[in-house]
């Protein structure tokens, strides 16, 4: 069960360390609130990948493939996205001087926490990932994968999400205290971008 551990605890850095929507909100939020608006919307996005887990090791993420499931999710995980992007950028317009500035409505932990398990809930490839997590326990571990690997499977795995959340907030916040409020607009545009782009190719890979 060790080994188990170990992999998921290893796979769930990777999977976490790779940029995305989640991240680009994330960097975007702690730009403007700090540590806790990064932090709630990396915890927020776990609240979704426990959903899409147990739906995926239950057998029955399937389900959620099917086009007329499918597609009105990825529409709404895209609409969500290219309106994230768009609030990052308008927030870049704004003077110089308000950009370090809290904003209780748009950069508030609930806020984050709420935006960031809606993004998850509406990434379909999730369930897919966690579709094949018993297979790719068996295969790399030459084990038949029973309720109990997979039981630490799933724990080793968001122990992993949950110490990553803490170091990514933890880098944005220092990232950000090193910039002047120009190189934070930089990055607000940055964020703008990237979201609406992935927010317009989920649309059309419906």
């Amino acid at each position: 069960m060790l080994d188990v551990a170990l992999f998921a605890f290893g796979l769930g850095m990777v999977f976490n360390a790779v940029p995305g929507a989640i991240f680009s909100e994330s960097l975007r939020r702690g730009m403007r609130g700090g540590f806790r608006s990064a932090f709630a919307v990396q915890v927020g996005s776990l609240v979704g990948d426990v959903v899409w887990a147990v739906l995926g090791l239950a057998g029955v993420g399937a389900l959620f493939l099917l086009d007329g499931v499918r597609v009105p999710l990825v529409l709404a995980g895209a609409l969500l996205t290219v309106g994230l992007g768009v609030n990052s950028l308008r927030a870049a317009l704004r003077p110089a001087s308000a950009v370090l500035a809290n904003d209780d409505h748009a950069d508030s932990a609930r806020g984050g926490l709420s935006i960031g398990a809606a993004m998850s809930l509406t990434n379909p490839m999730n369930v897919v990932y966690w579709g094949g997590a018993a297979g790719a326990v068996s295969g790399v571990l030459g084990e038949t994968s029973s309720w109990q690997s997979m039981t630490v499977f799933f724990i080793g795995f968001f122990v992993a999400s949950l110490m990553w959340c803490w170091i990514c907030a933890g880098a944005i916040v220092l990232f950000r205290r090193a910039l002047p409020a120009r190189g934070v607009k930089v990055i607000e545009v940055a964020c703008g971008v990237s979201l609406v782009s992935l927010g317009v190719w989920l649309a059309v890979s419906v």
